[in-house]
């Protein structure tokens, strides 16, 4: 089994058939997915979504990952950094998205919170990056206390006619420079 990244709890590596009904579950739920799509996927749907691509190969480090309990090795959801992609510019040099998500049933352990530091350290470390962003549903308050717990910067709000969003960056601690923090 490769693994990707390691913390105190979890282990990150490529996804595996044997995950596929647990990712459906979270999928399939409303609780979860309210945040994330706005609304539950139908199994057939979810399994459409499984990152297959994950199966084969390791070729490239910017990809959310399957988190894994180390204690049992249960999948409790996924994480990871992928390439900062910005409309009319493409992919951002540099940069990557941060991105946790856990199962409902894992919510309020700390597992995101330690996720998100375990890459936000990747990315320095590993990846060189210069700056981590993050986008979450306005609504969010749980993940919004995570980024600014994990010391992310609110930017910006972007508004939209059914959902908004606030956009969050990390400066790489090696460089970083204050952005000034608005809220609309």
């Amino acid at each position: 089994m490769v693994i990707i990244l390691k913390s105190e709890r979890l282990l990150f590596r490529p996804h595996e058939l044997a995950d596929l009904d647990s990712f459906c579950a979270m999928e399939m739920d409303p609780a979860f997915r309210r945040y994330v799509g706005g609304h539950a996927r139908s199994r057939e749907d979810a399994e459409r979504k499984f990152p297959k691509g994950q199966l084969g190969k390791v070729t490239d480090r910017l990809a959310v990952w399957a988190a894994v309990l180390k204690s049992n090795g249960q999948y409790v959801g996924r994480c990871g950094l992928y390439p900062h992609l910005k409309r009319g510019i493409g992919i951002v040099a540099g940069e990557a998205t941060l991105s946790f998500y856990f199962g409902r049933e894992h919510w309020g352990m700390g597992l995101a919170t330690e996720a998100g530091a375990a890459f936000a350290k990747f990315g320095w470390d590993e990846l060189q990056l210069s700056r981590i962003v993050a986008t979450v549903q306005v609504e969010n308050g749980a993940s919004v206390h995570i980024l600014e717990k994990l010391g992310f910067e609110l930017t910006a709000t972007e508004r939209g006619s059914h959902r908004s969003f606030f956009k969050f960056v990390l400066a790489n601690p090696g460089s970083r420079k204050r952005s000034p923090r608005k809220r609309d």
